[in-house]
């Protein structure tokens, strides 16, 4: 009888024996024979299906919710890798931005260097943010340019680290939001909408204001509404501009008053 038994898909996982016998209880991986022995034998199709129930753990699936993914009809194994490779990708540029803050600041403090203050603008671009706010005076009136001076002066004591950890943060949110996309999930289910909550929490941290619904709900419109937003989610996954604004929308209505 051929594949591997129990003990040696751990060996090769990591995941311990018994969440593996765990998991065939609650029929998230059967393998593919139990033997006269009563061991469990596990093939390709078995191991291919536990590395998607480990990518999926990572991003704080419920083991319910991603048997539901697995078990999809039309769940492709392609688009789910390829969505947890974008997901990876932003962790490793969060990781490098960190690992470069903390060597520029261990090198000011060594004294082997000084900081420029300019640095903790770097990436931004100040002819783009210009036309972004002239889009913005353009489409919802000059009243709005107290609120884009409001999040100027939250943000005018904020060092390069807080800078790095807001991008990196957001970073994160959109490749969880281009994963579930790719898995199927609805915008209104409970993986998504915890994931919306973060993002939530990550405006909060920009704004003067409190998120209220009708705040948040006029962004959504403004994602679906500005070119340069929805260039920018059109990149990461065909149609994830639409699938945030209805996760938006769905929390705004539940969670916002």
């Amino acid at each position: 009888m051929g594949g591997y038994t129990v003990s040696e898909v751990a060996k090769l996982s990591g995941v311990s024996v018994r969440t593996l016998h765990h998991y065939d209880d609650i029929g998230l991986l059967k393998p593919a024979d139990v033997g006269a022995n009563g061991y469990r034998y596990y093939g390709k199709d078995e191991l291919l299906r536990l590395q998607q129930i480990l990518f999926h753990r990572e991003l704080g699936f419920p083991l319910d919710e991603i048997g539901r993914v697995l078990d999809a009809p039309d769940f492709d194994r392609v688009a789910a890798l390829t969505a947890h490779r974008t997901r990876l990708q932003a962790q490793a540029r969060r990781t490098r931005r960190l690992v470069r803050t903390i060597d520029d600041t261990l090198a000011a403090l060594q004294g082997a260097t000084t900081m420029d203050d300019k640095a903790m603008y770097r990436g931004f671009d100040p002819e783009k943010q210009a036309k972004q706010e002239a889009w913005l005076v353009d489409r919802y009136g000059p009243e709005i340019r107290k609120s884009i001076d409001a999040v100027k002066t939250v943000q005018k004591d904020w060092k390069q680290a807080d800078f790095d950890a807001a991008q990196a943060e957001i970073a994160g949110i959109e490749a969880g939001f281009v994963c579930a996309l790719a898995d199927g999930l609805p915008a209104d289910s409970a993986p998504v909408q915890a994931l919306t909550g973060r993002h939530r929490d990550w405006i909060a941290n920009q704004w003067p204001q409190p998120v209220t619904r009708a705040a948040y709900k006029n962004l959504a419109a403004l994602y679906g509404e500005h070119p340069d937003f929805h260039a920018r989610y059109e990149a990461q996954a065909a149609g994830m501009t639409e699938y945030l604004q209805a996760a938006m929308l769905a929390f705004a209505e539940r969670e916002l008053t």
